[in-house]
This record gives structure tokens, sequence and C-alpha cells, in this order.
């Protein structure tokens, strides 16, 4: 069989970086993990293709090429899967589908064949047992969760990885939160599933093997759910793993009660960890409460937020605006609390209801739910009724971007945060993209760009003050250029 495994294109949007990418010459933030894993799982004698349109497109000789074809998406690709799946059926291919735009919304894509739902290692297995049968069934779902023991090593051989900026991986699944806005714990539960050390380092040394020297994004949820598990079995592994390896840094996302233990801290940073995204959403008590965010409930999240950056993990921030408890005050709020705490990279968005999260269901009984989620953090959208006035909280919502993006406040902050900042003593592999990205942000930046005041006084003030920093303050320069574009694109 031959066997086309299809990514959809992202839009232009907050976590596309597509703006920035184009400084270091790479065409995509990160590959399609899902389909490099469903890859491994097919039978050997498959002959398989894979094609993410983010890096190049879509040709008709593939589609010539092919027997059936493999989509899988996350809800923000909706437009793209579309047009896919269309023009697929229209070449008279068998069309699979699964992930989680269509594990929430397969009703709507009517053209597709079959649905492969929830996670691969549990209803891929028997949708192949069926069509070897030649009776495969139309839908296969399952309410259990797979043991990521079974998961295999991705395909990372399909990828043409010099055109991607990270590469992607995954220790766990779950989350042991409850957040009512976050479908997560709908899609992989709250239990904490986890791969041994071995297998990980199996996959790492599968992408050392293809040649990857460059960051790697550990995609779990929570990176920190376990921390017992992280810090007796995991992390050493790493630490041992990373000695002598050049590149191959890490980044992840958990969440605010990692300040809490400075010896877990310490030894992602020595396993090579550098980032972390923390979901802080609201400095207000009262919108914490309202949709169960108790893991920052009762803190100074600003304090927990240098603390993890004194460590040597620069913190980036996802945040929140439209809960019922908001009032106008929290606009300048959120600004004063992303400003003082130096979070660079702070992703901003009216509250959503994902479908299959509490919050999803609870707009629904109340007759406040619009439309499906549009699945894209930073779009200026809600799919749900808003106790504050729509046009308040568009206008407050427009002020919060408008003033942290803005070049004098965004470089600002980049210095607070390089002033908190320790460093580790390992650093990214230096390619010859770093020094043509550099000179693209001379001129882009620097020159003909509306920031270039700002930008030569942060080349200098770091070279003065922390010259060990300059190639983060580039960075975020950078990716400066990329959310400023995002916000005049979406906040009108």
């Amino acid at each position: 069989m031959n066997t086309l495994l299809i990514y959809p294109e992202f839009p232009d949007t907050f976590w596309s970086f597509k703006h920035a990418l184009k400084f270091i010459g790479k065409r995509a933030a990160l590959p399609p993990l899902g389909l490099v894993t469903v890859a491994a799982m097919l039978p050997d004698d498959w002959s398989l293709r894979l094609v993410d349109t983010n890096v190049r497109g879509l040709k008709d000789a593939d589609l010539k090429w092919a027997d059936c074809v493999f989509v899988s998406a996350m809800v923000v690709q909706r437009e793209s899967a579309r047009r896919i799946v269309a023009r697929c059926k229209a070449a008279g291919l068998l069309v699979v589908a699964g992930g989680p735009l269509f594990t929430s919304e397969h009703a709507q894509f009517t053209e597709v064949d079959h649905f492969v739902l929830n996670e691969a290692e549990l209803t891929l297995p028997l949708f192949l047992a069926d069509l070897a049968q030649g009776q495969p069934q139309r839908l296969y779902a399952s309410a259990e969760f797979a043991d990521l023991q079974q998961s295999p090593v991705p395909r990372w051989d399909l990828l043409e990885l010099k055109r991607y900026a990270s590469m992607s991986i995954q220790f766990s699944r779950g989350c042991p939160f409850d957040c009512d806005f976050c479908n997560v714990t709908a899609l992989l539960g709250h239990r904490m599933r986890m791969k041994t050390p071995e297998h990980i380092i199996a996959e790492l040394d599968g992408l050392y093997a293809q040649g990857w020297r460059n960051e790697i994004f550990f995609v779990d949820d929570n990176f920190i759910g376990n921390k017992h598990y992280l810090k007796t079995a995991l992390l050493p592994a790493l630490i041992a793993w990373h000695r002598n390896k050049s590149g191959m840094l890490f980044y992840t996302e958990a969440s605010i009660n990692l300040a809490d233990d400075p010896e877990l801290m310490d030894m992602m940073v020595n396993a090579g960890f550098t980032k972390v995204f923390i979901g802080i959403e609201t400095p207000d008590e009262s919108c914490l409460n309202e949709c169960s965010k108790i893991q920052n409930k009762h803190r100074h999240l600003v304090e927990d937020v240098k603390r993890i950056q004194r460590a040597g993990l620069q913190v980036q921030g996802g945040f929140i605006v439209g809960f019922d408890h908001d009032s106008p005050a929290i606009f300048q709020r959120q600004i004063d609390f992303i400003q003082q705490s130096g979070i660079v990279t702070a992703m901003v968005g009216l509250l959503q209801a994902p479908a299959g999260t509490r919050l999803y269901e609870r707009m629904q009984q109340a007759g406040r739910l619009l439309t499906e989620s549009s699945g894209d953090n930073v779009d200026g959208t809600t799919n749900i009724v808003p106790v504050m006035n729509l046009d308040v909280l568009k206008k407050g919502y427009r002020q919060i971007l408008d003033n942290i993006y803005a070049p004098g406040p965004y470089y600002q902050r980049v210095r607070t945060f390089l002033r908190e900042y320790k460093p580790p003593v390992h650093c990214a592999n230096l390619q010859f993209s770093n020094f043509i990205a550099l000179l693209r942000s001379f001129y882009r930046l620097g020159v003909v760009g509306r920031e270039r005041v700002h930008y030569w006084k942060l080349i200098f003030w770091t070279q003065f003050h922390c010259p060990r920093l300059f190639p983060h303050a580039v960075t975020l320069a950078i990716y400066g250029h990329h959310f400023r574009k995002i916000c005049e694109k979406h906040v009108v």
C-alpha cells in the first residue's frame, strides 16, 4: 500500500513563528510528531511518504503515487484540513483521519472514509486488522488511555529535518490538574502516563543519528506532572545522555509549582532544558477560582516566575482575559504583570471554550456557546458570550497587545528578563543560519524596522551588561518582530 501522510498548514499564528523563521531560513517551527509516530505503527511492507504542507506543497504527483492518505490535524488547522481532504477525495483516494481536530469534530468531515480517533496506539491496530480483512469500519474510538511503553520510536527519517527550527518528542501524556478551559484532560486524562528513560534515550539517539543538533521540544502538556519519576528516572538519564553532546537543548511546558522545587529546576537545567511555557492565565484570584486553576492560587506569581528564570529557565507565559469575574481593571493588571515578570513571550488570548471541556459544557448549558473554538490562542475571537460587554472586552484586549508588543515596552521587558536570567553553562550550537539571522536582524530591525532605536539600544546594552546573553537578546528581538506582525494582523 502506497501511503501518503499529510500534515495541513498552520495559519499565521502566535506559535507559527513564520515571521521569525524567515531570519534563519526555516519553513516550520515544529514537525508533525503525531504523523511520524503513526508512520512507525504502519505495516513494514507499506511504502510511506510524508508531506508537511508547512514546509512544501502537496503536488499532484504525490496524490497520483498514493493508494491512501492519512491526515492528522489540530483544531487551528481546520480550514487547511478541509481543503486537503477535498483534494484527496477528488483524486479518488481513501482518506483516513485522526488527531485532535477529527476527534472533536469528525461529524463535520463527511468526506473522510475512516476516522482513527483518540490515541493511535489503541485504535490504529484495530483499523489495520479490519482493513487487512477487507472490512474496515468508519470510526474507531476508545475511552481508554494507552500504555506509552507501546508507543514506537517515531520515523524521523520521513522528515526533511533541515526545514525545521526545532524537533519534538513526547515523554508523558495527561495532567494532574483540572483547569475547566483546557481539553488536555478530556483527551488524555488526569493520570500521568510516561515512557521509560530508555525509551526516550532511544528516540533522542534516533534524532542524533539523523544529524539533528538543534532544539527539541518535549510536547508534554505538563512535563512535571510526576516530579518523583522525573527526579529519580528520566532526568538522571538525560543528564548522562546530554553530557558531551553539542546542541540538543530542550524546552517544554510545566505548571507554576515548578518554582517550589529548586532541585527539580537544577536537574532540568543540567539535563539541557532552557525554556518552559507556563499557563499563568490571570493575576486575579477570583478568576483562578472560576476556572479551577488551583495550582496558581495563593502565590506571588511574579516572584515565582523570577525564581524559575534565575534558575536558568526562560519562562514563556500564557494569559487569558474574558473570564466571568474579569472587570475592566484586568487589562492594565495583565499589562503590569507581564512587564514586571519579564515574560518576553507572553501569549494573551480571549477565553475560548474548546469542545470536550467543562467550560464548553457549562457555556452550552447556559446558552452562551456561540460556535466552535477557533483553536488560535491570539486571534482576538471568543466562542462564548462573555459577561463583560463584548466591545469593552475587545477594546481592552487590543489595549494589552498594543502595549506589550509595542517596541518600547517589549524591549524594556527583554532587558528585565536578561537582568534576572541566569543562563546554564551549556549553550546552543552556533550554525551558519545563526550568523545569517544576526545580519538580517541588523538590517530588518536595525535599519528599516520601526523599532530600530530600541533594537540598537538593546544590542549595546547587552554587550555592556551581559555579553554572554547576546544571542538571547537577538533571538528575542526577532521574536518581537513576529509578535508585532501577528498583532497587526489580528488587532484592528
